[in-house]
């Protein structure tokens, strides 16, 4: 299955790397520094405004999961205890 472009949804990925180039310099590929996400505030929050089912198994468990715990109880099973 073709993987789809992150930058732009209309378009198919044709590995051009524009993707891997650091926000903060465009002559750089992203090396991870996070130097990019450092503001100074004392809290960073990301807003999640879509979520893709891409039916997997593993989206399916997590669903699952959440929907089935109780409260106090961690929802997620990889965070249950062995």
């Amino acid at each position: 299955m073709a993987k789809i472009c992150v930058l732009d949804e209309s378009k198919l990925c044709d590995d051009c790397g524009e993707c891997s180039v650091c926000d903060l310099d465009p002559n750089k590929i992203c090396d991870n520094c996070m130097q990019c996400l450092k503001t100074g505030a004392d809290y960073a929050a990301i807003e999640i405004d879509e979520i893709i089912d891409d039916g997997s198994a593993e989206y399916d468990q997590l669903r699952r999961d959440l929907m089935n715990s109780d409260e106090g109880e961690e929802p997620f099973e990889c965070f249950r205890k062995q």
